[in-house]
């Protein structure tokens, strides 16, 4: 029998990064635990909502946070309050698949448009790799507003 992935991220605010990968990917914040959401309904609203009900002090509200594929295809995405800031290099990344059955200069200007919109949610560019055919058919290097890296592919 296979078993699921989940993808978790360390964050200093799980809010604010899960908001940012929604945006990226195209995920949705699932609803709280028993809850049906109404036409409309924000699911943030619907977990502070919850949270208070529950009795969660406010301090502990925003210490995790989950984004759901709507497709069903992809894997859930975690987002956990950690107290340490990221301090090296990600051992593991995303590859964020913008532009993958596009080559050479349709490829890279696809990226760069994908990028551009990408910056404007929040993440910053790092750097630019151009095809080197055959190991390569180009990508670019982006971090989320936490610093966590990943690429453009």
């Amino acid at each position: 029998m296979s078993s699921t992935v989940q993808i978790t991220f360390d964050a200093r605010d799980p809010r604010s990064l899960s908001t940012f990968w929604r945006d990226v990917l195209g995920y949705v914040h699932p609803p709280p635990p028993g809850v049906e959401l109404q036409d409309g309904m924000d699911p943030l609203v619907a977990w502070d909502e919850f949270l208070e009900r529950s009795g969660v002090p406010e301090e502990q509200r925003n210490s995790a946070s989950a984004l759901e594929d709507p497709d069903g295809a992809g894997p859930r995405i975690f987002f956990q309050q950690v107290p340490e800031g990221k301090t090296a290099k990600n051992r593991v990344h995303l590859d964020v698949r913008t532009a993958s059955d596009l080559h050479g200069e349709e490829r890279m200007e696809a990226l760069e448009t994908a990028c551009e919109r990408l910056v404007a949610l929040g993440a910053h560019r790092l750097a630019r790799h151009e095809p080197a055919p055959p190991m390569s058919i180009g990508f670019l290097v982006l971090a989320d507003p936490e610093g966590n890296e990943f690429c453009l592919d």
